[in-house]
């Protein structure tokens, strides 16, 4: 029991775990900030790609609802005015060109709204995406804050061992709740949780 008192509060390994710890905090408080950057970087993009999505979106609807007038009037105009007739169904999006060449009993099938709408789709799925890219580096970001406070109180304890006689049984204590900490908050650092931006 003595050897271990003696091994615990040798100055050689209170100097390396001060050391050791005090790396791995000022790693962790740097990760999590580059993480915590990341993650606001990630949730501006998807901001600005729900806010275009929602602008297609509205343009989207407008450019449907002018191709149902034109369609209107062609319909109306088709046998008795066809020269008027003819101006509508010159204005037709390409989408409802390619609607009524599929099916022209049919019209507005899906495939006509998907693609009058696929601008925006693509819009709101990226802005999807960059919102769960940012919530998983905020979840990185709190992970390594934990890192950061084990290692932090891992090194608290490895001070206060430092401050006691070197014989004293309250230094070795101390300094095994300090390997303790470094153990856990290793473990923890290894097991951060591993993000892939696109």
């Amino acid at each position: 029991m003595k050897k271990i008192v003696i091994f615990l509060g040798n100055e050689i390994l209170l100097g390396l775990l001060i050391t050791v710890l005090s790396i791995f905090t000022a790693v962790s408080s740097y990760q999590s900030s580059l993480a915590g950057g990341e993650q606001n970087d990630a949730e501006i993009k998807g901001m600005q790609a729900l806010n275009d999505g929602n602008a297609e979106y509205l343009t989207e609807n407008q450019n449907i609802g002018q191709d149902y007038n034109y369609y209107d009037n062609w319909y109306i105009n088709e046998t008795e005015r066809p020269d008027v007739a003819e101006y509508y169904q010159f204005n037709f999006s390409q989408q409802l060109q390619d609607a009524i060449a599929r099916d022209p009993n049919v019209v507005w099938d899906d495939q006509y709204y998907q693609e009058m709408s696929a601008t925006s789709t693509e819009l709101f799925d990226a802005s999807e995406a960059y919102f769960t890219l940012g919530s998983e580096f905020n979840a990185k970001s709190d992970w390594l804050q934990l890192v950061l406070t084990i290692m932090a109180v891992g090194l608290a304890f490895a001070g206060w061992a430092s401050i006691n006689k070197e014989e004293s049984n309250l230094r070795a204590f101390f300094a095994l709740l300090s390997i303790i900490m470094l153990i856990l908050g290793v473990i923890y650092y290894f097991s951060t949780p591993v993000v892939v931006p696109f």
